[in-house]
């Protein structure tokens, strides 16, 4: 079985439509906002709205289906208040995630300040899960800690920070990662070359496990290993290449697993359009031509 692959869709008009704009795309799965993701607060949503989307999945064999959490969120933060309104985000997007019946939330881990170690901003992230996940009763959705690019503080760009949070956890079945291709190379991870790619994953292997692995954002990146730069590129145009995506699409590892694009947009396209983006499809082909037959 080879990777499902999908893009990060709209939902402009209401959650329901990405479903048909998935569909226009020829996604095998699919990454949403259940909320705006630069502001606090959200209307609920529409009982109507979610009974379309989850029959639209259904009908559509998506799977798996995540949605990104706010950006605004930040549980490393000493700031008790920012900690306590993150916090009740968190449990909004886990709320929102079950009534949908994704798979997991998206969520990047935080960003400590400068007078604190990674340790401490580490336990506090685990500490704040902890407490989201007593308030809301697990279904069906897990919690996928996302790989960073280690742009400034932030945390989670190695493997040992994502480890550290779900150690923290007890090493629950909750949680799970996402991996993102252009923060690994920005984190300084060789995923290009074949040794630099075996020795990523390896060392993924030994200190977090494919077991907790459940999606991956697959983007090019437009600065080089180690940048700590967080900009994507179409596929085949940046520092990985065609070369380090047919590795990646081709590993057996991959089989099954969601391999979502967060590639740019074709500009000011209309939001609520329901056709295929252009530069969507074209990334989607790009990857799937990556695909080499293999024998039954």
């Amino acid at each position: 079985m080879p990777p499902r692959f999908g893009a990060h869709v709209s939902v402009a008009g209401g959650v329901s439509l990405a479903v048909p704009r998935a569909v226009a795309l020829g996604c095998e799965a699919m990454q949403v906002f259940t909320r705006n993701p630069n502001r606090w607060t959200a209307p609920p949503l529409d009982p109507i709205e979610v009974r379309r989307f989850r029959d639209g999945v259904a009908r559509a064999g998506l799977t798996p289906v995540v949605s990104h959490a706010s950006y605004l969120i930040n549980l490393a933060s000493p700031s008790a208040p920012l900690v306590l309104q993150s916090m009740e985000a968190l449990i909004d997007e886990l709320r929102r995630a079950e009534a949908l019946a994704l798979d997991g939330v998206v969520l990047h881990p935080g960003t400590r300040v400068a007078e604190e170690t990674d340790e401490e901003a580490l336990d506090r992230i685990a500490s704040a899960i902890a407490v989201v996940f007593e308030q809301v009763p697990w279904r069906h959705t897990r919690l996928l800690l996302e790989h960073t690019a280690g742009q400034g503080l932030s945390l989670g760009h190695r493997f040992e920070q994502l480890a550290a949070i779900v150690a923290g956890l007890g090493a629950t079945d909750r949680v799970g990662v996402c991996l993102d291709t252009c923060h690994l190379i920005a984190s300084g991870y060789d995923i290009v070359s074949a040794r630099g790619y075996a020795a990523t994953m390896a060392a993924f292997e030994a200190v977090v496990g494919f077991a907790r692995l459940a999606v991956l954002h697959v983007n090019d990146s437009k600065r080089p290993r180690g940048s700590r730069v967080d900009r994507h590129e179409h596929i085949g145009q940046g520092f990985i290449g065609a070369g380090g995506f047919r590795r990646l699409v081709n590993d057996p590892r991959m089989d099954g697993l969601g391999l979502l694009l967060e590639t740019e947009k074709v500009p000011g396209r209309t939001p609520s359009s329901l056709d295929a983006d252009p530069l969507d499809a074209r990334n989607l082909a790009t990857l799937r031509g990556l695909l080499r037959r293999r024998r039954s």
